[in-house]
């Protein structure tokens, strides 16, 4: 029975692994770690999942407070502009209290987003999350320029984030967000070395910097305090590869979803260190090469826009609007199951001790 549990456990961690990474052995003290962290598991939605609903205003972000409640998880990710007139940006300090409100009668945490390190982005979702009452904000930077030039800039960032995390109790968590390699942002937390400045692990966004999953999470790794999971169907471009938003789990997801939630969950040596795992499924979504596979020792970096999905070919506005609530509840249920299999083999190999 023992080996069975080993190997059910070996096949789930090895799906789609590409790299040289044996599955550990699940003993009795693995398995009561990891029955411990799945306890202490934070679950959080994210807008994006419903971005085109949230654009022609079907959905607004309290709705998506309803959304959370409903599928009992512990918290509520959002960029700040998600929602367009509706969004928090756009909201008088009255609705950001109504919106705090909410979220704490139905006991939620939030977590918000901004998709720079720009001093006046970074000023404005600071007086957002002071409104609201939360302290998690993730960041990411778009510059263009040779490499060496962009890091310099976003080192400058990190010590205005370093200064206004201090001032006003704020956590700032840099995303991996497809142009950077995760051992550079590495280096840059590192030399930072400041204890409210942290990282935000991309399931999927190390591909398009030309890095493998696991190589990029443990790269990472003594850094990564939240997480974006979604599925990935990897795209080979030129000398480098894309990838395009598939149903997390589905037969098109080329990530090792499984191992990496396992690597992320057991990262912490007395606490969990991940405090949140953000369900951000992006189906239908494009993203290019950044990083190539040959290329300068100070390579170009290009300037890339915000995300966003355009509606895909073939899909009228209303399926669209349709089918966004169908993936959301979808990746919902994946991620549920992955975590009850992980729940269901540490208890047999505990039983079976």
């Amino acid at each position: 029975m023992n080996n069975k549990i080993q190997e059910r456990f070996n096949a789930l961690l090895s799906h789609n692994v590409v790299e040289q990474a044996p599955a550990p052995v699940l003993t009795q003290a693995l398995a009561q770690r990891l029955l411990e962290r799945l306890g202490q598991l934070r679950l959080f939605a994210h807008a994006y999942p419903l971005l085109t609903n949230l654009t022609h205003g079907r959905v607004t972000p309290a709705d998506l407070l309803d959304f959370t409640y409903r599928h009992e998880l512990q918290g509520l990710s959002l960029h700040v502009l998600d929602g367009e007139q509706n969004s928090l940006s756009q909201m008088t300090p009255a609705q950001l209290q109504a919106f705090a409100d909410k979220a704490k009668a139905l006991g939620l945490d939030v977590h918000v987003e901004i998709s720079s390190t720009l001093k006046k982005d970074v000023d404005q979702v600071i007086a957002i999350a002071k409104a609201l009452g939360v302290c998690n904000i993730r960041v990411y930077s778009r510059y263009e320029g040779p490499l060496s030039r962009v890091m310099d800039i976003i080192e400058s960032d990190l010590h205005y984030l370093a200064q206004q995390a201090d001032a006003h109790d704020l956590y700032f968590d840099f995303e991996q967000h497809e142009e950077l390699k995760s051992d550079e942002i590495a280096q840059l937390l590192k030399r930072l070395d400041h204890p409210r400045l942290h990282a935000l692990f991309d399931f999927g966004n190390m591909i398009n910097a030309c890095e493998q999953p696991l190589q990029a999470l443990r790269n990472l790794a003594p850094h990564i305090r939240q997480s974006h999971l979604k599925g990935v169907r990897i795209v080979a471009e030129h000398n480098g590869f894309g990838h395009y938003g598939v149903l997390q789990g589905s037969a098109d997801d080329d990530l090792p979803s499984a191992r990496m939630l396992f690597e992320l969950l057991m990262l912490g040596d007395t606490a969990p260190q991940v405090i949140a795992f953000i369900l951000e499924q992006e189906n239908h979504y494009v993203a290019p090469a950044f990083r190539q596979q040959q290329e300068a020792a100070d390579p170009f970096i290009a300037y890339r826009e915000m995300s966003d999905t355009p509606l895909p070919a073939g899909f009228t506005l209303e399926r669209m609007l349709a089918d966004e609530h169908r993936w959301a509840n979808n990746q919902v249920a994946y991620v549920r199951g992955l975590l009850n299999e992980f729940r269901t083999l540490a208890e047999l190999t505990l039983a079976n001790a």
